[in-house]
Parts: C-alpha cells; sequence; structure tokens
C-alpha cells in the first residue's frame, strides 16, 4: 500500500497525462521559493527539535483544526492555547488519536493531500491514518523528531528551500532573525513587514501600538507627517534583516488619497480618545496603503496586499483563543472601484510592484486578470487560501491566463504556518500547472518547449524575481 500515487493530479487521458509526466519531471526537483508565510523564526534560530506529533502538525494548523472544530470537536481538546492561559488538553498522544480518528473528515480536501505527502516522504508511513494505527503512526513521527536530521535546520535543507519568508509586526524586535544571521547557518530566512497591528484602528491595542512603534523608531507619532517616518525608518530595519516584500491583511483593497491636511485630520480622530467610527477606520486602513505603495517606491520593498477576508468572525472563539484560528472568512471584494485612488498615483510605476491576493473567485476574470493585464505595477499573487487547491488552482490559472497571461502572475507561494507542509504545496502546485500545460500542449496552443520552460516559470523564476529574491 502507498499514500501517494505516481500520478495523482495529472489529467485522466492518457497522451495529456504523458505530457504532463515529463513537464513535471523537469520542474519536480527545482528548489523551492518561500517568499511569503508564516512560520516562527524561532525554530530556525534555536534548532530545536520538535516536541511531538500533535505540535507539529496539529497544533499549528488552522486548516486542520477548523475542519475539527467545524463537527464539534472543542479547540481545548485539540491542545490549542487560550488567551488566558486556562487548561487544555496537554498530552500529545491523547491529541494525536483524536486527529487520527477524525481524519476522515479531511477526505477530499487538499489538506489530505499535504498530510499524506510529509507522513510519506518524511517519516516514511505507508497506511492511511486511523484511529488503528493512530499510535503506531504517532511513534514512528515520535522516534524520528528525536534525530537531529529532524531538526527545523536539517529539514529546511532536506526540503530544498532556498528562500523562506517569515512575516513579523513592526513591533517585533526580530531577535530570532538576528540569531540566525549571527548562527552562521546558510539557512536563507528573511522577513516581511506586516504592519497591520499600527495601521488598522480596529486593530486590537491600536493606539498603544502606535504610541510604542514611535517608541522603537524614536519617532514623535503625534502627527501624521512623524507617523509615516516610522514606517519608513522601521521598513529600512526590516530590510537589514532581509526583507523583500511587505504584506497588508486589510479587510477590504479599499484606498484613498488624502491631501496632506486631510490626513493629519484623519489621523488625529483615530488616534483621539473614544471609539473609533467604522467610516474613519476604512478610510485610515484605505490611505495607508496607497501611503505604504509610495513607500514601496521609495525603498523597493514589494507590496502584498490581501484582502477581502472578514477576520475573527467568531466572536466567542476570538475571546478565548485570539487571533488566526480558522475563523477567517472570505467576503466579496470590489477591486476596480477600490484599488483606483492608489492606481491613479502609481498604477504606471514600473518600479513599484503590486502583488493582488484574492478570496473572491468571481474577481479573478472580471477584475484581477484584466487589471494585472495593463497597470505595470500589478502581478496577482496565487490562489490562496480557501483556493490553495488542486481546484482551485486549476480555476485561477483558466480564469486568469487568457487576459494576464502567465507573466503578471507570480508563480507560487505556499502561505503556510504548518513548516511539514511546504513541500506538499509546491508539489501539488507544480503538478497542478504541469496538468494545466499539458492540456494547452495537447490542444495544440502551446508547443512543449514552451510548456516546459513556463513550467519552470511558475515552480521557480516568476517568484523568485517578483519579490527580488
Amino acid at each position: 500500500m502507498t499514500l501517494l500515487h505516481d500520478d495523482r493530479l495529472f489529467p485522466a487521458d492518457e497522451a495529456t497525462r504523458a505530457v504532463a509526466r515529463r513537464l513535471y519531471a523537469e520542474v519536480k526537483d527545482l528548489p523551492l521559493i518561500c517568499p511569503h508565510g508564516h512560520t516562527d523564526p524561532r525554530w530556525y534560530a534555536e534548532n530545536s527539535a520538535f516536541p511531538d506529533p500533535a505540535r507539529l502538525f496539529v497544533v499549528p494548523d488552522h486548516y486542520i483544526f477548523r475542519m475539527l472544530y467545524s463537527q464539534g470537536i472543542r479547540l481545548e481538546d485539540l491542545g490549542i492555547p487560550t488567551v488566558d492561559g486556562s487548561a487544555v488538553e496537554e498530552d500529545p498522544r491523547k491529541i494525536w488519536r483524536l486527529f487520527a480518528s477524525n481524519y476522515h473528515l479531511f477526505r477530499g480536501t487538499p489538506t489530505r493531500l499535504w498530510l499524506d505527502h510529509a507522513l510519506a516522504t518524511l517519516f516514511g508511513v505507508t497506511e492511511r491514518l486511523s484511529a488503528g494505527n493512530a499510535d503506531a503512526i504517532y511513534d514512528t513521527i515520535a522516534t524520528r523528531l528525536e534525530s537531529d536530521a529532524f531538526r527545523p535546520r536539517a529539514l529546511f535543507e532536506q526540503f530544498n528551500i532556498e528562500v523562506i519568508a517569515t512575516t513579523e509586526s513592526p513591533l517585533d524586535d526580530l531577535a530570532h532573525h538576528a540569531a540566525i544571521r549571527d548562527s552562521g547557518w546558510k539557512g536563507r530566512v528573511v522577513t516581511a513587514y506586516r504592519p497591520d497591528p499600527v495601521v488598522d484602528p480596529e486593530f486590537d491595542g491600536f493606539r498603544d501600538n502606535v504610541r510604542r512603534f514611535g517608541e522603537i523608531t524614536d519617532t514623535d507619532v503625534s502627527t501624521f507627517a512623524g507617523y509615516r517616518e516610522a514606517h519608513r525608518k522601521r521598513r529600512q530595519f526590516f530590510k537589514s534583516f532581509g526583507a523583500t516584500s511587505t504584506d497588508h491583511g486589510h479587510p477590504t483593497a479599499r484606498t484613498a488619497d488624502l491631501s496632506p491636511v486631510e490626513a493629519e485630520a484623519l489621523y488625529a480622530r483615530v488616534m483621539a480618545q473614544g471609539q473609533v467610527t467604522p467610516e474613519d477606520a476604512e478610510l485610515f486602513r484605505a490611505q495607508m496603503l496607497t501611503e505604504m505603495a509610495a513607500l514601496s517606491l521609495e525603498d523597493g520593498l514589494v507590496m502584498q496586499i490581501h484582502p477581502g477576508s472578514q477576520r475573527n468572525h467568531n466572536p466567542g472563539l476570538f475571546a478565548r483563543f485570539g487571533r488566526d484560528k480558522g475563523a477567517d472568512i472570505p467576503s466579496a471584494t470590489n477591486y476596480v472601484r477600490d484599488l483606483k485612488p492608489l492606481l491613479n498615483r502609481f498604477g504606471n510605476e514600473r518600479d513599484l510592484t503590486v502583488i493582488l491576493f484574492t478570496l473572491d473567485e468571481t474577481a479573478y476574470s472580471r477584475e484581477l486578470a484584466p487589471m494585472a493585464g495593463h497597470y505595470p505595477c500589478l502581478r496577482l499573487g496565487p490562489a490562496w487560501w480557501f483556493y490553495d487547491s488542486p481546484e482551485g488552482m486549476r480555476r485561477y490559472r483558466e480564469l486568469v491566463t487568457e487576459t494576464a497571461g502567465f507573466y503578471n502572475t507570480v508563480g507560487f507561494n505556499d502561505d503556510t504556518r504548518a513548516f511539514p507542509s511546504i513541500p506538499a504545496r509546491h508539489d501539488v502546485a507544480r503538478r497542478v500547472d504541469c496538468a494545466y500545460l499539458a492540456e494547452l500542449v495537447v490542444t495544440h496552443r502551446l508547443d512543449e518547449d514552451e510548456a516546459a520552460e513556463v513550467a519552470h516559470d511558475l515552480a521557480y523564476r516568476l517568484a523568485k524575481e517578483a519579490y527580488k529574491l
């Protein structure tokens, strides 16, 4: 029995499958470019062994525990830490058994593909995980995790990661990145500038965050001009630790281009005591996207915009467990209207790169592909989160390529907190892209040598160049 079929995700038609196999053979062993993600830099800094299978696979991965939670399984029973530090399950074997006994819930999902890939390729598992073999597979993984070959830096090298970007708040001191740099290890781990805590007036503790922001940059943030200067300084600090990009997780893609007087007045309102209005909060976020674009044109950082997620949709869960617990839900996004102020100023700038992601598939062919197919500053990020799946990736290629082509996209990024899933996610993307390209070859829309070049670009070159890595 094997968990992984050699032809998984390839076309059923034999002639097309043969082309897909040849294309995949050319790209399957390329290094991994990971320009955006949420792995913990502490792992690479300290290089400590992962503690157990549950804390390697289950506890950090919202793809896993959100599905289990949807079936009535308590997050406490999965060992997910609470905001107030109250008791949760601490026995990793119990957590693993609960996960294994519900493995059937992941049938047909990309999570199942990633998990099977990691279990098979990293740990030599040949049986499908179940309640019956949970302990045996746990012991297999736990034994291997004791080996130096399974420490974070060794896995980084085994995965053939050329570079990986983590994502940090402007308030982070980047101590772990400093430790990585000073360790002499050759693995390339860079940071990315995620300013949400100090640009979103509805972010918990926003005003205190801004005051702290001023302190750590030694800048007077009592005015908007000073606040903007603090961003300029902090971005330079992040660049000193390898940052090549910023990342913005706003609820919408709305942008604004206020006059200096209007921006100063808005800043005074959002920093004043009392409840900020939703309208001012949205307008401030909108203005800050345009300000970040202006700063990116100055300092060269690539700008990523991840709009369209209603964060922390489940208030009870958020109060008990905090952010990023699987309760961020997609909403419709209007890019044509919302990005217009930013594009009016910067859309024609060839020295600016703005990478757009979406959780709204309906925008692919109607808005995003036509915009990226016109404005020099725009590129399209890969299918993200809920569409980070074989079907979602395929739909993305079909809806985007006819208008924007391949070269107004940026290849693939894995966007994960789950370290073992990184090679699996890249493998899925490479297989899906090769399957799509194979159909273009057999329908005589591409020659096979062209398809091979595109496959290489999608797997490696486009991400490396777009993110200046």
